[in-house]
């Protein structure tokens, strides 16, 4: 549907030269006209869940930051992650509220009960954007993320193909190591995986993990290796990057010679390094430059009291909300110069250190 592009994210924070600080950014509301009182500058909470995963610091803030001072240079942002703590979230949303926020952008740490949260926005009128994870239960204004589903799907056929590649489908099992159960879209992957895989592989273990944690991933790769013994595993499911780095440092430690292919997202700087080395086979790319700022102008228009069209609604179990959907994109080594190098997601010189140099050049990449 679209082809992402996505700047360094040095350009990205270079915008936001002498805007950021602290826990938020501020901006004045510029000098009154005519004597008249100058008015109180908009003020734009944004709201991240965590900062485990390293997109979220490294690339959606300082995007979405950047447009938004872009289109509206009066605006005032009002920051917080809240460290994968529901209770803290909590307490940022409602601080924001407080302290006067015109439109609130929500990455929920726990997307199934932020509904109050969102409900005291709406007595005040607030219009509210889901970041990145569907909110369920009340309605709201817009809700901006991928196609959770699709991203499922193409971790699932990515490694059924390598599996297939290596003759290994039918000669054991995989370990599905599925994302927070608190994450909406964590369920999303896993339908999506399993509507490809289901019938087609033996699943081994299958896991949960709270917080994202590469850490207890490396934990639940470890229980499946001592529960079917090192040479029954084929392939591992990994719902993301972080937890795929946890599950390959599970295995090294096992003793694996040569790593059963397993799939990741978010195109993380360790994982790309990884999957040109042949550590990983593949993750997902998804454009967040596309994400933060279609989120950013959504967020300036309601401030100025427009409410743009959506091209697709999202059901929440409770309304239908209106929703911008991105495509995700695979990437496997031979397709990092055409996607993430092209697209200047990080530099030739970030990916091709010395230990990476020679799968660099041997994949193109100079």
């Amino acid at each position: 549907m679209h082809r992402a592009v996505m700047a360094p994210v040095a350009a990205a924070i270079m915008l936001l030269a002498g805007c950021a600080g602290g826990g938020g950014t501020t901006a004045s509301a510029g000098p009154s006209a005519a004597g008249q009182p100058a008015q109180p500058a908009k003020k734009i909470a944004l709201f991240l869940p965590e900062s485990k995963t390293t997109r979220y610091e490294a690339f959606d803030r300082p995007l979405f930051e950047a447009k938004v001072k872009e289109l509206c240079a009066a605006c005032e942002i009002l920051y917080s992650n809240a460290d994968q703590d529901a209770a803290k979230q909590q307490q940022q949303v409602e601080a924001a509220i407080t302290q006067g926020a015109n439109v609130l952008v929500l990455d929920a740490v726990d997307a199934a009960a932020v509904a109050p949260l969102v409900n005291q926005a709406k007595q005040r009128q607030i219009p509210v954007i889901a970041y990145d994870r569907l909110i369920s239960g009340i309605d709201y204004a817009y809700y901006v993320s991928f196609n959770n589903v699709r991203v499922g799907e193409m971790q699932g056929q990515a490694l059924l193909d390598a599996l297939d590649a290596r003759g290994t489908t039918a000669k054991g099992e995989i370990v599905m190591i599925h994302g927070s159960p608190t994450d909406p879209s964590s369920a999303d992957y896993k339908k999506g995986a399993k509507s490809v895989l289901d019938g087609k592989v033996a699943v081994g273990r299958e896991f949960d993990t709270p917080d994202w944690s590469p850490d207890k991933a490396q934990q639940q790769m470890e229980q499946a290796i001592t529960a079917l013994g090192r040479d029954k595993i084929v392939g591992v499911l990994s719902a993301n990057d972080g937890m795929a780095g946890g599950a390959i440092a599970a295995m090294k430690r096992a003793g694996y010679k040569t790593l059963p292919p397993i799939t990741g997202q978010d195109a993380e700087l360790a994982a790309i390094h990884r999957i040109l080395t042949g550590e990983q086979h593949m993750t997902i790319y998804l454009n967040i430059r596309a994400e933060a700022e279609k989120s950013a102008e959504l967020a300036v228009a309601l401030v100025n009291g427009q409410s743009p069209a959506a091209p697709a609604t999202v059901s929440n179990g409770t309304a239908d909300i209106p929703a911008f959907l991105l495509d995700p994109i695979p990437v496997t080594a031979d397709k990092v110069k055409d996607t993430i190098v092209k697209d200047e997601f990080y530099t030739v010189d970030q990916i091709c250190t010395a230990e990476v140099k020679a799968a660099c050049e041997k994949n193109g990449i100079r």
